[in-house]
């Protein structure tokens, strides 16, 4: 365990709303990759730019980040792909603190939101570690469809289907 997992206990650790003056680490968050610490050339992230018009101004859209008092360590944002499927977009977790919960936290939050808002289906693609993102998105009951090269790095693609996922509370 490192010093930072030491000392950052995950009960102090919320998921809220971006807000405006979270852009520095939002940045700081995409220039360190994705959980792989891979960012693919032609990504712009543009997106990360413009958080409030891209995110925030409609409702089936939104952005989080993970923060402790004293910093932000994750962020992931929910984009509307077609009417009935999201996006999952920008899962960035500080890479000190990647062997930790806080990537299952935004991810289970940007699913809730997904729920709330009626999508059927949500697609994510990701670059970071084979195992890590099976077992991570496998959990929550993502299928991995395909894996593309891309730039000599797999691209995994997943997959969840909200309309066939069991509604909470029902067995």
């Amino acid at each position: 365990m490192s010093n930072d997992q030491r000392t950052t206990s995950m009960d102090q650790l919320s998921v809220r709303s971006y807000q405006p003056g979270d852009q520095e680490a939002v940045q700081r968050l995409y220039r360190e990759g994705l959980l792989a610490g891979q960012i693919d050339p032609s990504d712009t992230g543009i997106d990360l730019e413009i958080v409030e018009q891209e995110y925030l101004e409609q409702p089936q859209t939104h952005f989080w980040v993970a923060a402790f008092p004293d910093r932000i360590v994750g962020m992931i944002g929910v984009a509307r792909d077609t009417e009935h499927t999201a996006q999952i977009r920008r899962l960035r977790v500080d890479k000190r603190l990647q062997h930790t919960p806080i990537a299952e936290k935004l991810v289970e939050i940007a699913l809730q939101h997904c729920k709330h808002h009626g999508y059927l289906k949500v697609v994510l693609d990701t670059r970071f570690e084979r195992d890590a993102a099976l077992g991570l998105f496998e959990r929550f009951g993502f299928q991995h469809t395909r894996t593309k090269s891309v730039r000599n790095k797999d691209l995994l693609e997943f997959y969840l289907d909200l309309y066939r996922q069991p509604k909470e509370g029902a067995e």
